[in-house]
C-alpha cells in the first residue's frame, strides 16, 4: 500500500525521530512504513491520520484489485 507519510513528515518539517516519539512507535517503524515495507495496523493509521489531521483515505492509498 502506498503512502503520503514521508511527504507529509517532510512538509512540517520533522525528522522521523520526532515523528516517531508523537506518535509512540520506533524509527524504524517509521522509516518501514514511508517505505513501503510495513503496513500499519488499523490504530496506528488513525493515530498517522490524527496527528496529520487529515482522513486515512489521503495519507494510505489502496490500490483495489477487482476479486472474481
Amino acid at each position: 500500500m502506498e503512502n503520503r507519510v514521508e511527504q507529509l513528515r517532510k512538509e512540517r518539517g520533522l525528522r522521523q525521530e520526532e515523528f516517531a516519539r508523537a506518535i509512540r512507535v520506533s524509527r524504524q517503524t517509521v522509516s518501514a512504513i514511508e517505505t513501503g515495507k510495513y503496513n500499519p495496523s488499523l490504530e496506528l493509521a488513525f493515530t498517522i491520520s490524527d496527528f496529520f489531521e487529515l482522513p486515512i483515505e489521503e495519507i494510505f492509498i489502496h490500490e483495489r484489485k477487482d476479486v472474481l
